[in-house]
């Protein structure tokens, strides 16, 4: 279904990743057919092969490099790891719920609900039947008044989360988008209002901004969205892990992340800015501002402060400009996608 697109996409330098992932994206729109193998329980897990994998989205072939096994067709490459949470889609990073596991007569497999809820909206995303276009960005700085956040000693991680949410406002607003702002000064809000504020508009989508901390180390970008309902979450495991409100939004929360992420990655605004970010890749977890939202919502980690480089290049406002500017890029490539159009580049 794929293979009519797949002549544009291969060997076009940072441009080639993120023309596939609309490309991919789009095929929502013509797609009705769902999973239907017989899975195998493995401690509790369901689990189905990933030869039936292969073949189900038609890759042409296997190869096993070292320790990975890559499964490619034309335009695409999927890398996997026994053992491992973490995959690889032509280089972006996603991070399964359930780890990919080596079946002593069956080979290797993946958990259902990654297929249902990774594989899925992003290779052939047939779950998204509650897709709908938006014209408002609900813009969360996160963070505020006596709430700082991360802290170095150049600034604050709450004053970073503002600067570059009104960068963002700005771009929305000439790409003719309608902006709401959390907040817009230096006040403390609760997790639970900035969900408030956004659940009373229509049409819209909620991205939350913030910058990390870690061990000295640590580096790199990520982008998290809600845990899917019976998965447990290693950054808030005091969550319950039944469905949500967010959870009505998996494959759409799924879709913008890697819109965002890749961008933030591989887009136009790297090779502007002259940023290169580690991938940390596309993560679950149950953070409050993405529980109860009503919209597809996404919490995007710009960098880390604590980090001796990275710490001072998020302050500069290059990198602001840098991450406001490659997130409203992947708002834009998201939305081509559910309008059933193609981005131009």
């Amino acid at each position: 279904m794929l293979n009519p697109d797949f002549r544009f996409v291969m060997g076009k330098g940072i441009f080639s990743t993120i023309r596939l992932w609309c490309v991919l994206l789009f095929a929502a729109l013509v797609c009705t057919t769902a999973l239907a193998w017989d899975p195998v329980s493995i401690n509790g897990v369901r689990y189905v092969p990933m030869s039936d994998m292969r073949g189900h989205y038609k890759f042409t072939s296997e190869e096993r490099k070292d320790s990975r096994i890559l499964y490619k067709k034309p335009g695409i490459v999927l890398e996997v790891k026994p053992g491992s949470q973490n995959i690889k889609m032509n280089g972006l990073k996603f991070v399964l719920s359930f780890p990919i596991v080596n079946h002593q007569s069956k080979g290797l497999m993946v958990a259902v609900l990654d297929l249902h809820k990774i594989f899925e909206p992003v290779l052939r995303p047939v779950y998204i039947k509650n897709r709908r276009t938006f014209d408002t960005v609900v813009i969360d700085a996160g963070h505020g008044g006596h709430d700082a956040g991360a802290v170095n000693r150049m600034a604050r991680e709450a004053d970073l989360n503002l600067d570059v949410a009104k960068k963002l406002q700005t771009i929305l607003k000439q790409q003719g988008l309608k902006t709401v702002m959390t907040r817009t000064t230096n006040t403390f809000l609760t997790l639970q209002q900035r969900v408030d504020i956004a659940n009373k508009y229509q049409n819209a989508i909620f991205v939350s901004i913030h910058f990390n901390s870690g061990s000295p180390s640590a580096h790199g970008i990520e982008v998290f969205t809600l845990a899917p309902a019976g998965t447990s979450s290693a950054l808030s495991p005091y969550i319950r892990k039944d469905s949500m409100a967010g959870n009505a939004h998996d494959s759409l929360n799924i879709a913008l992340a890697t819109g965002i992420q890749g961008h933030l990655l591989k887009g136009s605004a790297t090779k502007k800015y002259g940023f290169t970010p580690a991938d940390r890749g596309i993560q679950r977890a149950r953070f409050s501002v993405l529980c109860t939202i009503k919209h597809p919502a996404v919490l995007v980690e710009g960098g880390f402060m604590s980090h001796a480089k990275e710490g001072y290049l998020v302050t500069t406002e290059n990198y602001k400009n840098f991450v406001a500017q490659s997130i409203a890029n992947g708002i834009k490539q998201y939305k081509t996608a559910i309008s059933g159009k193609r981005a131009t580049y």
